[in-house]
Order: structure tokens, then C-alpha cells, then sequence
């Protein structure tokens, strides 16, 4: 039990991956230069993907990079409707990155989603996102009056929302990856053979994508919410 507590200390530690040598000393955590890794992947396999484009004869590459498109065009914009399709494209890099995020870890690194300061960072994106979207559709003053709506009785109500929201975006996402560590930790004390690597495929890759899904399905449905 011991070693079990120090393993979850571990992972609830930010690790600080280098330290810049200026001001003092600027701590770069290892979360951090994991999302710069991500960062950096997928820029390489956008440009790579998004190169040489043709309107006629289109290579196999650039046939790849349409059915990824369109796929998510069709995914995300399903769930935000027409008024907030435009905000497609954000929500789409948002599903991608926790996506792969979460399932980083089975190339040996750390997921950036064990990072309560990344998940937050995502929470708080994702709500001033839900909350320019309903200025922009409802203009400054119509926002402000969407705050009394149905009754004005529930205005302190709909205020706290806008602490709520992002709190439960961000614990959500944080608790789940957290929790799938705890379950595996505990697999391997009963079952320390053959079983834990089963479980921790699906923990790493369905359990994570899934994981992306929810935080950008709720995203959506408070877009589509503020916007109509």
C-alpha cells in the first residue's frame, strides 16, 4: 500500500522537465514539453497531409487528408448544430489533442492530461470559447440578459455556471485519467500477470479516446446552448 501511495504521489507531482536559465530559473514541466512534442507531430502531419493540393486527380495523400476532414466536419458539427458550426474547426484540434494526449502513453510518455494545470488550461479555453460564442450570437447585451433567463430569480444561478462549467470540464477529464492509474495499480497488486497490459490497452487507447469525446461533447452542447 505504501509503494501504491508513493506511485500516486508520483503521478500527481508535475515533473519539471529543464529549467531556463533566466529570471531566476523558469521551470518548463514535463507536461509541458510532451504538448510541444504533440504540437509539433501533428503541425509535421498537417503540412505533410495538406501539401500539393489538386482540385482535379487528387493523390492518395490528399484523399487522406479529406476523409479526416470530412469525418470531423461531419462528427463535430453534428453536435454543435448550424448556428455553432463555425467553432468546428477549434473543437476538432481540441478532440485531437487530448485525443492523442490520452494516448501518448503508450509510447512511453507521460499523458499531458495527468497535468491538473492541462486540464485546466483546457477548461478554461473551452468555456471563454462557449462564452464569446454567445456574445457574438446574442450580442453584448443579450448575453448579459441570458444571465435572468427563464426567471430573473435564477440569475445567481446561471452566474455560478460560469465557474461550474469549466470546474466540472476540468475534474472530469483530470478524475477519469486519474482513475484509470488507480484501477490499473490495483489490477496489478491482484493480478500481476497477463491481465494489467489487456486492461491497460484499453485504458490507454478506448478508455482515452473516449475521454476526448465526452470533454468536446459537453464543450459542444454548451456551444449549441449559448448560441441559440
Amino acid at each position: 500500500m505504501e509503494q501504491f501511495t508513493s506511485e500516486l504521489q508520483e503521478q500527481l507531482q508535475v515533473a519539471t522537465a529543464f529549467t531556463i536559465p533566466v529570471f531566476g530559473g523558469i521551470q518548463v514541466a514535463e507536461s509541458t514539453v510532451i504538448t510541444w512534442v504533440i504540437m509539433a507531430v501533428l503541425a509535421a502531419l498537417s503540412i505533410y497531409l495538406g501539401s500539393n493540393l489538386k482540385v482535379h486527380n487528387p493523390g492518395k495523400r490528399q484523399q487522406v487528408a479529406e476523409m479526416i476532414v470530412t469525418f470531423l466536419d461531419n462528427f463535430i458539427n453534428g453536435m454543435l448544430g448550424e448556428k455553432g458550426k463555425q467553432y468546428g474547426t477549434l473543437i476538432s484540434v481540441i478532440l485531437i489533442y487530448i485525443g492523442v494526449s490520452n494516448v501518448i502513453g503508450l509510447f512511453g510518455l507521460k499523458p499531458p492530461t495527468k497535468d491538473l494545470n492541462v486540464t485546466v488550461g483546457l477548461s478554461l479555453i473551452s468555456i471563454v470559447l462557449i462564452e464569446v460564442a454567445g456574445i457574438r450570437a446574442k450580442g453584448a447585451k443579450g448575453w448579459m440578459k441570458s444571465f435572468s433567463q427563464p426567471v430573473a430569480i435564477v440569475t445567481p444561478i446561471n452566474i455560478l455556471e460560469l465557474v461550474i462549467r469549466p470546474l466540472s470540464l476540468c475534474m472530469r477529464l483530470f478524475g477519469n485519467v486519474l482513475g484509470a492509474f488507480i484501477i490499473m495499480e490495483l489490477i496489478k497488486m491482484v493480478v500481476p500477470v497477463g491481465v494489467p497490459a489487456i486492461f491497460s490497452l484499453y485504458f490507454d487507447i478506448f478508455d482515452g479516446l473516449i475521454q476526448a469525446y465526452v470533454f468536446v461533447f459537453l464543450t459542444s452542447l454548451y456551444i449549441q446552448d449559448a448560441v441559440e
